[in-house]
């Protein structure tokens, strides 16, 4: 569609104003209402896919009630019978987007930075509490009007693109890939917290100017995120505070649950970082890929049992992980035994004689510890035989000398 030309009998089309793999946005006049709107047309396939029309819908709707400050509002959504396009009407933001921030200054300033991203996070927290994930939060899509008040554009529409429509099954993963959280990356639900680590990545740029990832496809960033750790925001400029430093890193950690419980609680973070507000000494480098009940360190954000909490401790100075080193082969028998019989029995029957020589010994403990109880101890006199076992009974007044029996049965009949 050109400039000039009348969408849904409604929208007069304008110039240009960007252009994606999947849409492209449009300036326009709404003639019904007498208002300049932004137009997004949706590329031509994807009104051949039924499952795609039915979740766009939905998401459109879902997104259409999203009213806020920090988020670009939908006005009107649907398919213009003419062109066969899919469209959604949004309100226009006369600005700049991220991305064009970030070609224009490289990196920004600490505070016109964090004022940003922490309007960014107001505007993630309400549409999580509405039940609405972004799952596309890139620099493209956050758009800073003339007035300073920056808005999340493309709610809804990136859901909608994602699950497995014909137009994306065959392995492609929405979004650009730099800022997709290591679960999106690979192939996993994004809720909540996968917008919070795209927020932390894009918060690391606008202060840096460079990204904590330079991965050049959906694998090589899945490896770098596993295997590196990009040096924090403190040791690239001097004006960042250890505390905002680390308040970036929690928010690029790789497990979910170990980021921020928040866009609110980020936020917070964030602001209070950069004040020098909070926790200057790092919890502690993170895992190589998700933690387990059992191995989840102790964090702000988690609620961890007492019998699984770890505690925080210092680190040193993070470096890459290098790839786990594999464990060294068995010895061979030969030469870790010098007693091995001349034929071995059978398989099925080790186990079993084991298992028999270990209840009787279990047995022969249970009653030295029931005469040591009365002041006397016994000692077990044991064959080589695995049948029988020879019981010789002791009586001391003296305490100590049943315990060093004890002690010296347990030598004599373990390994």
């Amino acid at each position: 569609m050109m400039a000039g030309q009348l969408l849904a009998d409604r929208y007069e089309l304008g110039p240009r104003l960007g252009i994606g793999g999947m849409s492209k946005v449009m300036r326009a006049f709404d003639q019904r209402l007498e208002r300049e709107v932004a137009v997004k047309l949706l590329a031509e396939h994807l009104a051949d896919d039924s499952q795609f029309v039915a979740r766009f819908r939905r998401e459109a709707l879902a997104a259409a009630r999203l009213v806020h400050p920090n988020i670009v509002q939908v006005f009107d959504f649907g398919l213009d019978d003419a062109t066969h396009r899919h469209y959604i009407v949004m309100e226009l933001v006369d600005g700049r987007s991220g991305a064009e921030l970030l070609r224009e200054h490289g990196a920004l300033a600490v505070d016109p930075g964090l004022d940003i991203v922490a309007q960014a996070c107001l505007g993630l927290e309400y549409a999580h509490r509405n039940g609405v994930v972004h799952r596309d939060v890139k620099p493209g899509n956050l758009l800073q009007g003339e007035d300073a008040v920056v808005k999340l554009a493309d709610f809804g529409i990136a859901k909608a693109l994602s699950e497995e429509s014909s137009i994306t099954q065959v392995g492609s993963v929405l979004g650009t890939a730099a800022y997709l959280a290591p679960e999106q990356a690979a192939g996993e639900p994004a809720g909540p917290p996968a917008d919070l680590y795209s927020l932390g990545v894009l918060t690391y740029q606008l202060l840096s100017g460079r990204l904590p990832y330079e991965a050049q496809s959906l694998t090589e960033l899945a490896l770098m995120q596993q295997r590196e750790v990009p040096p924090r925001l403190d040791e690239l400029r001097a004006d960042v505070t250890p505390q905002l430093a680390l308040a970036v890193d929690r928010a690029l950690a790789l497990d979910p649950r170990q980021r921020f419980a928040s866009a609110a609680e980020m936020r917070r973070a964030l602001l209070d970082g950069a004040r020098g507000i909070g926790d200057a000494t790092p919890a502690t480098a993170r895992a190589a890929g998700p933690s387990t009940e059992a191995t989840r360190v102790a964090d702000p954000g988690t609620a961890p049992t007492g019998a699984t909490r770890v505690a925080r401790a210092p680190v040193e100075a993070r470096r890459p992980r290098a790839p786990r080193e594999p464990r060294p082969a068995p010895a061979p028998a030969e030469a870790t035994s010098e007693r091995r019989r001349p034929t071995a029995a059978p398989a099925a029957a080790r186990p079993q004689r084991r298992r028999g020589g270990t209840r009787r010994f279990m047995g022969t403990l249970l009653l030295l510890l029931l005469l040591a109880a009365g002041g006397a101890a016994a000692v077990v006199l044991t064959s080589r035989s695995d049948s029988a076992v020879h019981l010789r009974r002791v009586v001391y007044d003296d305490v100590q000398k049943a315990t060093d029996e004890l002690k010296q049965l347990v030598n004599d009949n373990t390994r």
